[in-house]
């Protein structure tokens, strides 16, 4: 990639930095994308999307897909950058504008190829990733339909730039909330005071139940009691969230968490309700797509490491519940991690990870042709 062109990417990058919108209202965040890609000559797939677009390039019954998000959160950004966020309130404090701009360039290189491709590349520009309704979305509307694989990636500032991650099996978390609601119906029961100690049994749970192999946390985040400062508060709600990597401990954990909740409510005189809000489910690899999604970065120059199961939650999930496919971690080096004010990914990670798609895409199209051809044969 040339250095103008590599320029127009993260200046694509910084414009969109500057403009941050939230899930699923990425209205000018798709429209900026949207002439970016015509402008090239790109040819956009007609989609009933409100927000988000996809793009295709390519000829042939072999298809791929490549996705990046568009959303932002609502962060107020602290990098004090000339292009920081101008929408107060909201930032791209996850990176989802350096996937844009990687996937743009991923698009506009495979698009130069032209007929040389070996089969279609489809790249999925995706609203409301940090809602987890995007990919539930862009499923509904078809844009997997004939798709024989799917790859994403997400930035990892805690991985130097030039560094590559990834590994077969379960790598991102189930990632779920939950709310915990007490109510005192006697007088002199203190709701506090009984959430308080179902709050240490949930945050005992994971150590005292389960196998200290099993990878689990349950962590309360909020708490809410009322304003009053001298009567016992009659009701008090807390909730937080749960991040597994296994179905069934999963499905164990919610299942002793709402015990505790009812037992301890009722040895105290209490009520309590337990609501359980399933997010994305556990971000599932093909072990082979891993492996080759590997193999690929290591001929184009990263340094290629085996992924820690991440405690984060990812939409990609969705994708893989319907297809294989890879997701990757690319290192961005910043110094802030994801979710915070001063999160400053850096942009030398655009150019080489926008060529490592375009390789990755190429290479998954002659590796499925080769497939097909060897099931024919035999």
């Amino acid at each position: 990639m040339t250095h103008t062109s590599e320029q127009q990417l993260i200046d694509w990058r910084r414009e969109l930095h500057s403009w941050p919108e939230l899930s699923g209202y990425e209205v000018e965040t798709t429209a900026r994308l949207r002439r970016w890609l015509q402008d090239a000559g790109l040819r956009l797939l007609d989609y009933p999307l409100e927000t988000g677009l996809v793009v295709e390039v390519g000829q042939g019954e072999t298809l791929i897909a490549l996705r990046a998000d568009i959303d932002a959160l609502p962060i107020h950004e602290a990098t004090g950058l000339p292009y920081r966020s101008r929408n107060a309130g909201v930032m791209h404090a996850c990176g989802h504008d350096v996937h844009s701009a990687v996937m743009l360039g991923a698009a506009l290189q495979l698009h130069a190829l032209g007929d040389q491709l070996p089969g279609r590349i489809r790249i999925l520009f995706q609203p409301a990733e940090e809602n987890a309704t995007g990919a539930r979305k862009f499923i509904h509307a078809g844009v997997l339909q004939d798709v024989q694989a799917v790859f994403g990636m997400h930035n990892e500032p805690g991985l130097p730039t030039g560094a590559f991650a990834t590994r077969g099996g379960a790598f991102y978390a189930n990632a779920d909330k939950f709310v915990v609601r007490v109510a005192s119906p006697e007088q002199g029961v203190d709701a506090i005071l009984v959430a308080s100690q179902i709050i240490q049994a949930l945050q005992s749970l994971t150590s005292r139940s389960f196998n200290t192999l099993d990878s689990l946390v349950l962590s309360v985040t909020r708490i809410d009691a009322g304003q009053s400062g001298n009567t016992l508060p009659r009701e008090a709600e807390f909730g937080g969230t749960v991040r597994t990597h296994d179905k069934q401990v999963r499905a164990q954990l919610e299942q002793r968490a709402r015990q505790i909740v009812e037992q301890i409510a009722v040895a105290n005189g209490a009520t309590a309700t337990f609501s359980w809000h399933p997010g994305p489910p556990v971000l599932e690899n093909d072990a082979r797509w891993a492996q080759f999604a590997s193999e690929i970065a290591q001929q184009v120059g990263y340094r290629v490491q085996t992924a820690e199961l991440h405690l984060g939650g990812e939409d990609f999930a969705y994708y893989l519940q319907q297809i294989p496919g890879a997701f990757v971690s690319i290192g961005s080096a910043s110094e802030f991690g994801l979710h915070h004010g001063g999160f400053n990914p850096d942009e030398a990670l655009i150019a080489p990870a926008a060529h490592y798609f375009t390789q990755l895409a190429q290479q998954a199209l002659q590796h499925l042709n080769a497939r097909c051809r060897d099931a024919v044969l035999s």
